[in-house]
């Protein structure tokens, strides 16, 4: 949420706070108790917040001020309610029960305009009520839409999402429904073509449903199959946390067995519920944030089972916290599981890839004033260079070395899920092509233009068995 709608809540929030002050109601000796304690509250929520936010690595760059201030000024507008109460009018009174929430409100704001995480006032509605996701269906209608375009020869002009249980008996990890979305061209046949897949994960905190809210995933899906005849992955949204709040970084440790859920759970359930190719050629992965550094393990761990990613500002290895956090939270203190779940481990000791491709998108303003670049001086001899763009030039380097074919691709944004959701978009086609969707051209890794409708497209390419 962006524009007026935030400043204009902080301005109301800043007068009903001055309101619930009343500064030349209040006697000096108020003044003088307040004010200190008024500091100290405002100060320690603030200092309370920054530390909970970068002692627990949770940041891929510094907040803005703001949120610290609304912060600072929640603490200050509980002092106000609780030491202002006693010989205040009503009106007054109300105005310091009105100001709490209202700065909580700001500071949610704030956080809103830095993390990006509702784009829009419809979508926080949505997400906080529960609301319907883009393309939202369940089973019966998806069997009986297959039906009617059985009948009719038409696709439908958009494709569906469901809700679905991929199981955990791979895993044993306790995870919430995951999506599915299934492009138009899914329907153009009973059984359904074998179409490619691609595993879609979020960030650290996270909901399966955030990339087709916050992301704007579906719009992106849907668009680009509209432009290629209905032809587009099916999309498969996954759980890695199991709960909000839950940081596992994809790996297998004391917070879940992810890395085996998403292996060798959720690829069979879609392999066997939906009936997409098995084959690695077809399957990809795309993540932001953790899950850009989800989507460089997954592949480079198991290139019998992917072979292509998107990393959409991940950072170098799967990280927690400071490394003794890292180590102690992911791993429970087990160096050498560490090790094999860290990419540059993984990709100089794997030998020789074959067919894999990787693209690296990272926000930044070093280059891309005026639009996407690709990005192929070292990082190090770059000013100012970000955590996620020396991640991307050491893993994009190491992975040419082992034969993958890679990319990294800096382009104007924040390190939020507007930057994420223009990442998949610009890199959709390229990433369609490369796990071999029908009718689309496969096009290089290292493209900074949305394609257009591949020229080879046809209606109905997709075939099935």
């Amino acid at each position: 949420m962006h524009g007026w709608l935030p400043l204009t809540v902080q301005i109301l929030t800043a007068a009903v706070l001055l309101l619930a002050l009343g500064p030349r109601a209040r006697s000096r000796r108020w003044w003088l108790l307040a004010t200190p304690v008024a500091v100290l509250v405002g100060s320690g929520a603030a200092l309370l917040a920054h530390s909970y936010i970068t002692c627990g690595g949770y940041a891929g760059e510094p907040a803005p001020k703001g949120l610290w201030i609304w912060i600072a000024l929640t603490g200050l507008a509980a002092v106000v309610l609780v030491l202002g109460w006693p010989g205040a009018r009503w009106w007054r009174r109300t105005a310091a029960v009105a100001a709490l929430p209202l700065c909580v409100l700001s500071a949610a704001l704030a956080l809103n305009l830095w993390v990006g995480y509702f784009p829009t006032v419809q979508i926080a509605w949505n997400q906080l009520t529960a609301g319907p996701l883009p393309d939202e269906t369940d089973a019966g209608a998806v069997t009986a839409l297959a039906h009617t375009v059985a009948q009719t020869k038409t696709l439908p002009a958009k494709g569906s999402v469901l809700k679905v249980d991929t199981g955990s008996s791979a895993s044993g990890f306790a995870h919430r429904d995951e999506l599915v979305y299934l492009p138009p061209a899914w329907f153009a046949t009973v059984p359904p073509p074998t179409l490619p897949t691609v595993m879609m994960i979020g960030g650290e905190f996270n909901t399966p449903g955030d990339w087709l809210r916050a992301g704007s995933a579906i719009e992106t899906a849907d668009a680009f199959a509209t432009a290629h005849h209905g032809n587009a992955p099916v999309l498969v949204f996954v759980d890695s946390g199991g709960q909000f709040n839950n940081d596992t970084e994809c790996v297998n440790g004391p917070r879940g067995r992810v890395a085996d859920h998403l292996v060798n759970d959720v690829r069979p359930y879609l392999i066997s519920q939906f009936h997409v190719s098995p084959a690695a050629a077809n399957w990809g992965v795309a993540g932001w944030s953790m899950g850009g550094t989800c989507a460089v393990d997954l592949v480079s761990m198991h290139p019998d089972k992917f072979s292509a990613f998107e990393d959409i500002a991940g950072d170098l290895a799967p990280s927690a916290g400071n490394p003794e956090q890292t180590l102690r939270r992911l791993y429970d203190g087990d160096k050498a599981l560490q090790a094999s779940f860290d990419p540059s481990t993984v990709i100089t000791t794997h030998g020789r890839y074959q067919n894999v491709a990787g693209r690296f998108d990272v926000n930044g303003t070093l280059r891309t004033a005026h639009g996407p670049a690709v990005i192929e001086e070292a990082a190090h001899t770059l000013p100012d260079a970000s955590d996620q763009m020396l991640a991307a030039q050491t893993l994009c380097g190491l992975g040419r070395s082992a034969g993958m074919d890679c990319a990294v691709i800096e382009q104007p944004g924040g390190h939020n899920w507007p930057f994420a959701a223009q990442a998949f978009r610009l890199a959709l086609p390229w990433l369609a092509g490369a796990v071999g969707t029908p009718g689309v051209d496969r096009i290089p890794v290292s493209h900074t233009d949305i394609a257009p409708a591949a020229p080879s497209g046809q209606p109905l390419q997709a075939k099935g068995p």
